[in-house]
């Protein structure tokens, strides 16, 4: 951009056109700056493989595996305990190379192989039925494999391994209805519609209604909580996916709005733990809680504007940086015994002090003074990971717990019903909880379907 230079003889209009000049270059350089990325961004953007790519490294490390003995080994898989089939395999009637040499055994070879069973198991349960001479009332038997009472017409029914793999290819691995018809066709040959995997998905969600309500009593009752949510649709309509992570169970709720609702619903607008959560203002109404703002959002928006700067609008966001990274640098150093809980807390008075320091005065630069005024506002949620020790820095709990559903949402949109969209909210949270907990939400959905009273969700670890 050519911007012509100023001149003039008055030597009282000098010095002001001069600081006028430099203001000018300062903004022209960095609109250059700044039309440069958006048109990076824009040609990134329309790339099929944009989402999906990697940054290359500037030093990639050789693929493949290393060589030499120590490596390798460790990737070989272990050799079956128990073997179920055995076969002996031949030598051929004649040498394949020649044709008819005579061959001769020298020695018998071993190898081991582990695959899945096609085999469908087809159940027949003659129930005993009777009335009670008390009562009246009919009565009929009831065995530890069957999902329903019902006969008749609907006595043939799938069994309780189908129905926790469907609700597990559809809510944990993103496969559709279409694509979990398919899958068991093709795998185990078991016919079965659309509408099959949906209605099994609404009444394993029914099963799982006491289950979710332990989740959510988990939740609030857990001394820290990281808050996230992302886009969703609900019939077509714009919704939200709300998490809440504790320290031992993950509680997903569809919500119509992005507002305060889920989380005034589940925690309590009283609730008062730690919550860390990526700035967004409405969990500030939590005004009872110990907020943690996320250390990187706010690296990454100190990054964005540095990228973006020019001269000294460059200061601002360098400073806060360090300070965020000298709060990690701390963190980091109790956890190897080399601070203890007393120093941590003195050092997160001291870069709160050091960074009101930075805040106080306006800024110049637009984005930075909006920067700053959020920092002002939130000084005492910055540092609360230095203050109890074992507090997260980041909502990367939240991030991990919203990442599985990004990818549902890309394959198959998000719900058409409010039914369904409770359906995900159940069977996620319960799968998502056995997980965190190490147990298997395959068994623990199965279990949930044979049974005719709730079940207890798996312990956690330390309660084991």
């Amino acid at each position: 951009m050519d911007v012509p230079k100023i001149t003039t003889d008055c030597p009282d209009c000098k010095p002001l056109l001069e600081k006028q000049q430099a203001i000018i270059d300062m903004l022209v350089k960095q609109v250059e700056l700044l039309t440069a990325r958006l048109e990076k961004v824009e040609r990134e953007g329309k790339r099929q493989a944009a989402p999906f790519r990697k940054k290359r490294k500037a030093d990639p490390k050789k693929p493949g595996r290393k060589s030499g003995e120590d490596h390798g080994k460790h990737h070989r898989r272990a050799v079956p305990e128990q073997i179920d089939e055995t076969y002996d395999v031949p030598l051929p009637a004649c040498c394949p190379d020649c044709g008819h040499g005579e061959l001769t055994k020298t020695e018998t070879l071993v190898q081991f192989q582990t695959d899945i069973p096609r085999v469908v198991i087809n159940r027949q349960f003659n129930i005993d039925a009777g009335i009670c001479c008390g009562c009246g009332s009919h009565v009929q038997g009831r065995h530890k494999l069957q999902t329903s009472d019902a006969v008749g017409a609907a006595a043939a029914q799938l069994g309780p391994n189908v129905h926790a793999a469907m609700a597990l290819l559809n809510k944990e691995l993103g496969l559709s209805h279409g694509k979990v018809k398919r899958l068991l066709e093709m795998l185990f040959e078991i016919r079965v519609s659309r509408s099959t995997s949906c209605r099994s998905m609404l009444r394993t969600a029914d099963r799982l209604e006491d289950a979710y309500a332990q989740v959510r009593r988990a939740v609030r009752g857990s001394p820290q909580v990281v808050g996230d949510e992302t886009g969703w649709r609900v019939d077509g309509r714009g919704a939200w996916l709300h998490a809440f992570v504790g320290l031992t169970a993950t509680c997903y709720e569809v919500d119509a709005t992005r507002s305060i609702g889920p989380a005034e619903r589940l925690l309590g607008i009283d609730w008062s733990g730690i919550f860390g959560h990526d700035g967004w203002a409405v969990y500030d109404k939590f005004t009872a809680a110990t907020h943690q703002q996320c250390f990187a959002h706010l690296l990454r928006r100190c990054e964005s504007l540095i990228q973006s700067g020019t001269s000294g609008a460059l200061a601002f966001p360098r400073g806060v940086k360090d300070l965020l990274l000298a709060g990690f640098e701390y963190r980091n150093r109790f956890r190897s015994d080399e601070m203890t809980a007393h120093g941590m807390k003195v050092m997160a008075g001291r870069l709160t002090m050091k960074m009101w320091k930075l805040v106080r005065h306006p800024k110049k630069h637009a984005a930075n003074e909006r920067f700053a005024k959020f920092l002002e506002n939130h000084l005492d949620d910055l540092f609360t990971s230095l203050h109890p020790p074992g507090a997260d820095a980041t909502n990367w709990r939240g991030e991990q717990a919203i990442r599985p559903t990004v990818v549902n949402r890309k394959v198959w949109g998000g719900n058409r019903t409010e039914a369904g969209a409770l359906t995900q909210s159940r069977i996620m949270s319960v799968m998502q909880t056995c997980k965190q907990r190490l147990a298997g939400p395959f068994d623990f959905i199965r279990c949930q379907l044979t049974t005719t009273s709730p079940l207890a969700l798996p312990l956690p670890i330390a309660a084991r």
